[in-house]
């Protein structure tokens, strides 16, 4: 029988705290969402002055990352490249979540949401990285 790592409470919040420390380093005020490998919410977190709408954009883009095996940036980038028929896949194209990659397996996925794109993914990246945790297959 195969054994699966899973993405734990306390591992998320490991990850909320990192990527609410870079936000606040920056002065960004967003929401951070961390999923298990089902796209699930483990742990949703609004820092104060987050819009409403970021509560619900974070856990999507960390759905999508998760989902999709790779960082919503791929699916904001076809869009942008013109690729509208992107739009009709049940992802949200907008860039800022990225996979929690342990030894080469995609166990959860990060989203923030509330300043810009990039912002957005330099966030998510710290928060991925803080628990020894890649972002990306390659690394």
């Amino acid at each position: 029988m195969k054994s699966r790592k899973i993405l734990t409470l306390d591992e998320a919040k490991i990850i909320a705290a990192a990527a609410e420390e870079e936000a606040v380093r920056n002065g960004w005020v967003v929401t951070i969402c961390i999923c298990d490998v089902g796209g699930h919410p483990i742990l949703l977190y609004r820092m104060k002055g987050a819009t409403p709408m970021s509560a619900m954009v974070a856990p999507e883009k960390a759905r999508t990352s998760v989902l999709t095996r790779r960082p919503s940036k791929v699916f904001e980038d076809m869009i942008n490249q013109g690729r509208m028929a992107a739009l009709t896949m049940p992802v949200t194209t907008l860039e800022g979540g990225e996979m929690v990659i342990i030894e080469g397996e995609c166990i959860g996925g990060v989203g923030v949401s509330g300043v810009l794109a990039g912002q957005d993914a330099q966030i998510s990246r710290a928060g991925v990285t803080a628990i020894g945790a890649s972002y990306d297959f390659d690394q």
